[in-house]
């Protein structure tokens, strides 16, 4: 993939740690211009152009992609990567909890799409890329709230790759596994023995172990890549087998 991104502007939402950082940062090295769109973008280095972003504001999002614009000149890629994790069951979640959860990880992205579509619609490459979760189709324990996003996040990639699939927009989503980030060390800092909570983790793959947050960026790079004309309303999981192999204990 050397280079095959040059010339092109990418903007990642909350691109400044995680899956977003690794994202930013693999685009940039394929020689794209690279906006980090996050609440807090001073975690992103250079080349990185950080950006002051609110997905759940939508004031914020348009003043954020028309900065993006200005800085480079157009917008060819987003990556829509915002969101937040949610643990409990529908008993434990108020509806506090089902407002903020839902308002940042879907309609965030619905919010950052509307706002980027007038432009990229103007690029001969133009490719939204949504993060969806394996969560969309797995029954997780602990996970109705993040895994009702989730399914949204993939009806949603499917209507909008049909929406705007005629103009030249490709619109497709990765469906991580468990992925290890910092999110994920901090969650398991909660428990009396994290150790033993880190080896349920990787055993929930069925590779034995947490996907990279740069597996998950290659896959994201495949997406949007140029040569990948005809992906389009796709969903490519990237979870150690979690969702379609059973591999027996030795």
């Amino acid at each position: 993939m050397s280079g095959a991104f040059d010339g092109l502007t990418v903007a990642v939402t909350g691109g400044a740690s995680g899956i977003g950082l690794a994202t930013a940062l693999a685009f940039a090295e394929q020689g794209a211009s690279v906006a980090v769109l996050d609440i807090n973008p001073s975690g992103a280095p250079e080349p990185l152009f950080g950006v002051v972003a609110d997905v759940s504001d939508r004031a914020s999002v348009t003043a954020a992609v028309e900065a993006v614009v200005a800085r480079f000149g157009g917008l060819d890629i987003l990556i829509n990567n915002a969101g937040v994790s949610a643990i409990g069951t529908v008993e434990e979640q108020s509806d506090e909890d089902w407002a903020r959860v839902l308002d940042i990880n879907v309609t965030g992205i619905a919010r950052t799409s509307s706002a980027a579509l007038p432009h990229l619609r103007k690029s001969g490459h133009a490719a939204i890329v949504n993060l969806c979760s394996v969560a969309a189709l797995n029954g997780l324990p602990q996970r109705a709230l993040y895994s009702a996003t989730k399914g949204a996040v993939l009806s949603l990639t499917y209507a909008m790759a049909t929406d705007h699939v005629k103009e030249g927009v490709r619109v497709n989503a990765v469906s991580p596994g468990t992925v290890a980030t910092p999110f994920v060390d901090n969650f398991l800092k909660k428990f009396d023995d994290p150790v033993k909570e880190r080896a349920a983790l990787d055993a929930r793959q069925a590779t034995g172990r947490m996907v990279t947050p740069e597996e998950v960026a290659g896959a994201i790079l495949y997406l949007a890549h140029p040569a990948s004309t005809s992906t389009t309303g796709t969903v490519l999981e990237v979870d150690g087998g979690l969702t379609h192999l059973r591999v027996r204990s030795s």
